[in-house]
């Protein structure tokens, strides 16, 4: 698996936007394969334990809040080199620094909402997509 998929969310205030289909037409034209999708909606312990890498930070109990605040879009893409390849198109996490054409520069509102999640490495991308989707949900 290491490689080839990384895992990706579309977060509560860009999915309220309207900006799913925008972003994931952008995922697309970069030659992702969207192997799987859901759409849910995350409860606080669902959220803590997701981000509980950040459970000391000042920030967290504000990430839970806003990851909760309404439905998510969560997908696992394929493509090679696809942790690196996604880190690219969605741009640095605040989005007044990101490049220009990234999607958290066209759709991010601030840091904490930056339109998109994306995995920073294999191994988390593998744990974060075990963590939304069974294996036989998975093709």
């Amino acid at each position: 698996m290491a490689g080839n998929y990384t895992f990706t969310m579309i977060k509560p205030a860009a999915y309220e936007a309207k900006y799913t289909g925008k972003i994931l037409d952008m995922i697309l034209q970069q030659g992702f394969r969207i192997q799987v999708v859901k759409i849910v909606k995350l409860s606080k312990n669902q959220a803590s334990a997701f981000y509980e890498v950040h459970k000391d930070r000042p920030f967290f109990n504000d990430l839970v809040e806003f990851m909760t605040s309404g439905p998510i879009l969560a997908a696992v893409l394929e493509k090679a080199n696809a942790v690196q390849d996604y880190r690219n198109l969605i741009g640095s996490t605040n989005p007044a620094d990101a490049a220009e054409g990234t999607i958290r520069k066209m759709f991010g509102v601030s840091v904490q909402k930056n339109a998109v999640h994306g995995s920073d490495s294999d191994e988390n991308a593998e744990k974060e997509i075990n963590f939304f989707f069974s294996s036989i949900e998975r093709i």
